[in-house]
This record gives C-alpha cells, sequence and structure tokens, in this order.
C-alpha cells in the first residue's frame, strides 16, 4: 500500500474514533449531574480527531517524498501505531474512570497500581520513536521538494 493511502486510511479511522467517542462523551455529560464527562472520555475523543487530521498532513508529506515507499510506510507506520496506543489507553482510562492524569504517581490501571519503570520506557519510546518518525518523512518530504525546484 502506498504510503499516503496508509496515511489516509488511519486519519478515516481515527476521525471515526473521534466520532465515536464523540457520542460516548455526549452519552457520559447526558448522565452526569454536572454534565461532564470523564477526563480520559474527553482526551480519547479530542485525540482521536487531532490524530485523524495529523495522518492527513503526514499523507501530504509522504506523498512528495523523495524517498523510497517503504521508508515512508514504516516511518509513518511508527507514528501511526503510538497515535493508536494513545488513544487506546486515554480509551481504557476512560472505560475504567480510574485517573484523571494517567502519569501521576503511582500509575494506576483500574483498583492495580503500574509500576513507573514501564511508563517511563514507554513514554520515551513514544517520544523518541514519533520525533523520529516525523524527522524521516520531512527529511523525505524535504528531498523531494529539492528536487522539484
Amino acid at each position: 500500500m502506498p504510503a499516503d493511502q496508509l496515511c489516509l486510511a488511519a486519519a478515516a479511522a481515527f476521525f471515526l474514533t473521534g466520532l465515536v467517542t464523540g457520542a460516548w462523551k455526549y452519552a457520559c455529560i447526558v448522565r452526569d449531574p454536572d454534565a461532564r464527562a470523564p477526563v480520559y472520555v474527553d482526551v480519547a475523543h479530542r485525540s482521536s480527531l487531532l490524530y485523524a487530521f495529523a495522518c492527513g498532513l503526514i499523507a501530504m508529506f509522504v506523498a512528495r517524498s523523495a524517498y523510497a515507499n517503504t521508508t515512508n510506510v514504516v516511518a509513518a507506520s511508527v507514528l501511526i501505531a503510538y497515535f493508536a496506543l494513545s488513544v487506546l489507553g486515554y480509551v481504557i482510562h476512560g472505560i475504567l474512570r480510574d485517573t484523571d492524569n494517567q502519569l501521576r504517581r503511582p500509575h494506576r490501571l483500574g483498583h492495580r497500581t503500574v509500576p513507573a519503570g514501564p511508563i517511563l520506557a514507554f513514554m520515551l519510546s513514544l517520544i523518541a520513536a514519533e520525533i523520529g518518525a516525523f524527522v524521516v518523512i520531512v527529511a523525505g518530504w524535504l528531498a523531494g521538494a529539492r528536487a522539484h525546484v
């Protein structure tokens, strides 16, 4: 699959997730006496919509990249995977209603405590992978832009 099509498919999936979590958010607001949704229901809704547009932007960069499709697919897949893992985490916390800050210690997952080490490792890998993958994508786009000047 071409990298731009992968990104557009991910954009569609994130946008649909945003719409579904928006309906979930509304249902929570209607049932809550203070008309509020759980924090992570709201975060899942908003982040899904933002990731949808991010994937659309990434599609534009990879479509104009001088790099091989395989390079672009791998870099885009890294971003998409971490976006999806983030949304999944937000949805889980939204379902469990276990925290209003997933990075506050002790880290909660339902009634359990998660050790700080794995959380730190995930966050560091997310930072490195997302920034690294995006740098690769932008470098490919810049190389493609120079080729057309």
